[in-house]
């Protein structure tokens, strides 16, 4: 029985199991992100993020501590070269695990598990602001400039799209008249014809 084992032994013996989280978090480190099963995504969170709290104090200790848990000379040299200063404004969360459905063998339920900071679609520093520019107005420039400008080029405006309506309206307004000016002829001529 399992009462009270709050590991999750994910169907290993220890020593296999350590090691699979390892590489699990050296690969993250390295590509940051990673497709596995759930399971063994939340294990590897546990795993992983008090290595990246460590990250952010860059001292021999805390390399050390962190080597002696990934084993890896390049990628601690990654993790506390690149990683650590994009983190180093976040109090933790520093992993985000995503639901991708389920694996087509034994429909095991499958996951990407990935660093927050790394994915640019969330983030909110690449959303840049567009300016909208119209046709019409935009920013005052100053007398010289404008001098200069019309100097330059002398170019039609352009219609936009409400002076198009206006004429339409107008167009309309013409069709209108016109069709009441045809009927009153018509009238006229069946009086006409008919007093003939």
């Amino acid at each position: 029985m399992r009462h009270g084992d709050k590991v999750n032994n994910l169907g290993r013996k220890s020593s296999h199991r350590k090691a699979m989280i390892s590489n699990m978090a050296c690969s993250l480190i390295r590509h940051k992100r990673i497709n596995t099963t759930v399971a063994k995504a939340k294990a590897l969170r546990v795993f992983v993020e008090p290595l990246l709290t460590k990250s952010k104090k860059d001292s021999t200790h805390s390399r050390r501590i962190v080597f002696s848990y990934l084993q890896d000379k390049e990628v601690v040299t990654e993790l506390f070269r690149d990683v650590a200063p994009k983190i180093a404004e976040r109090n933790g969360g520093y992993t985000r695990i995503l639901k991708t459905g389920y694996r087509l063998g034994d429909n095991a339920e499958m996951c990407m598990i990935e660093l927050v900071d790394y994915n640019e679609l969330y983030s909110n520093d690449s959303a840049k602001k567009t300016t909208r520019r119209s046709r019409r107005g935009g920013v005052k420039k100053s007398a010289d400039s404008v001098d200069a400008s019309a100097q330059v080029e002398d170019v039609e405006e352009t219609p936009t799209s409400e002076d198009v309506i206006e004429d339409a309206v107008v167009v309309d307004e013409n069709e209108e008249t016109s069709n009441e000016e045809t009927s009153e002829d018509s009238e006229t001529a069946t009086d006409e014809e008919k007093k003939d």
